[in-house]
């Protein structure tokens, strides 16, 4: 007895996958295309289900190198679920491979709103930087559209997705560290990190921290040997509260300089913000080992000092 057809939008969707995982795109595109059309004939109206069909089929027509179609559908799911992080991403490597840069460099920044330590989008824009300082020269950022500013909101939306897409994403950093540290940074790279890790600074002083640690994670892409950088991104992660990857930059700042006092006392600030009043005491004194005449530390210790009693 042959298998039932599928039929229902779930049924398609299904199958659509499993021709996907077999590598069988063409044939998970058609079977993505019945999906859209039984369910848009329910009339019924299900944003995320219909976006997430627009973006599978967009993945089928980038396997099979279709690009424009790919746009076209990521475009479809974004304009039925914006700030939807797979058609983000699907419709940067499309303009990419169309060498539409500035459109893909925007897609890639997009994305590291919401999630700062996605590596695809890290590389991705760290290689759009690349080809567009090589195409139009320092000034290739005034060629840029403008890039949408990401709702809070859907930052928070990522944040409450299940667990397994937050581990993940530890994965995908751990893999961006790996690989940053495993670069040997050519002089241009290490150029191209300078400038951009000024231009993080600049947004630090216009109170944009967020924005800030995107430049910061680029600058250390191109070079992860300067220790301030690290330190930098730790100060907008602090005033994030995002206080367990300020310890962890201030860690890497202090493994390229031991006496690197910004980092002691922000990392100090993140244990006492994390209730490891221990650790928060024991950086403050390696600090004043270094400058025993730093006020702020001296009041951090009196603090820490007295959660300790």
């Amino acid at each position: 007895m042959a298998p039932k057809r599928p039929d229902s939008v779930e049924e398609l969707r299904a199958a659509g996958n499993q021709s996907f995982r077999n590598g069988q795109f063409a044939e998970a595109a058609t079977l993505y295309s019945r999906a859209l059309r039984a369910l848009q004939a329910q009339g019924s109206l299900d944003p995320e289900k219909e976006s997430v069909l627009y973006s599978n089929r967009a993945a089928c027509h980038l396997k099979d190198g279709n690009c424009t179609d790919c746009i076209k559908d990521c475009t479809s799911a974004l304009a039925l679920v914006p700030f939807s992080m797979k058609p983000l991403l699907r419709r940067a490597s499309a303009y990419e491979a169309l060498e539409k840069y500035s459109l893909a460099y925007v897609d890639y920044m997009t994305v590291l709103q919401i999630n700062d330590s996605v590596t695809s989008a890290l590389e991705g824009s760290s290689r759009m930087t690349r080809a567009l300082m090589d195409s139009f020269g320092p000034e290739w950022r005034l060629k840029l559209p403008s890039i949408p500013l990401v709702p809070v909101s859907v930052q928070k939306r990522w944040e409450c997705l299940p667990s397994e897409n937050h581990k993940e994403t530890a994965e995908s950093k751990s893999k961006e560290t790996t690989a940053a540290k495993s670069r040997v940074p050519s002089a241009g790279d290490v150029e191209r990190a300078k400038v951009l890790k000024e231009e993080g600074n600049e947004l630090v002083k216009k109170g944009n921290h967020k924005q800030a640690i995107e430049k910061y994670s680029e600058s250390l892409w191109f070079s992860n040997l300067e220790s301030a950088t690290y330190s930098n991104r730790a100060l907008c992660h602090l005033v994030l509260k995002q206080y367990k990857e300020a310890v962890q930059d201030c860690t890497e700042a202090l493994k390229l300089d031991g006496k690197n006092v910004k980092a002691f006392y922000r990392r100090a600030q993140a244990y006492k913000a994390l209730k490891d009043y221990k650790s928060s005491f024991a950086d403050i004194n390696s600090l004043l080992q270094i400058e025993p005449r730093n006020g702020p530390a001296q009041k951090l210790r009196q603090e820490v000092n007295r959660s300790l009693k």
